[in-house]
């Protein structure tokens, strides 16, 4: 791991409590004057919703096995991307999915949407990653 560009995962299924250690870290780091970039997992989904219910449609009718955990439906390509980048310069690409109307309407888009790619910002401390996919 890089000591200059940390990567901090914490990794586990839904309900496992990812979330509330996310929101303790995020209270240490404020405590601590630590700027992060919080990156959660669901941004590395390869379909949304709409799309992800075609897929598992399609499977269906195919008699194909098709799940949201594999490689099939994310992009672990880019989380390994990410966090080398992160690691070697502080730098790397994030979006965000929106899971409900209440985040998605900033940004004009509809719940089951993507943000588009974008820079993550720089002179941050460390990249905090929370989902189900950190060890990819």
């Amino acid at each position: 791991m890089s000591t200059k560009y940390p990567v901090v995962a914490v990794t586990g299924s839904s309900g496992a409590g990812t979330t509330t250690v996310k929101r303790a870290f995020e209270h240490i780091f404020e405590r601590q004057n630590i700027n992060p970039v919080v990156v959660e997992g669901d941004s590395f989904h390869r379909y949304d919703r709409i799309e992800m219910r075609g897929m598992m449609s399609k499977a269906l009718e195919d008699g194909a096995h098709f799940s949201h955990f594999g490689p099939a439906a994310n992009h672990f390509d880019k989380i390994e991307e990410l966090f080398r980048v992160y690691g070697e310069t502080g730098g790397g690409q994030k979006r965000y999915y929106l899971h409900s109307e209440e985040e998605a309407e900033p940004y004009g888009q509809q719940p089951g949407e993507f943000t588009p790619w974008e820079d993550i910002p720089t002179r941050t401390d460390l990249l905090f990653y929370e989902g189900l996919h950190g060890g990819a």
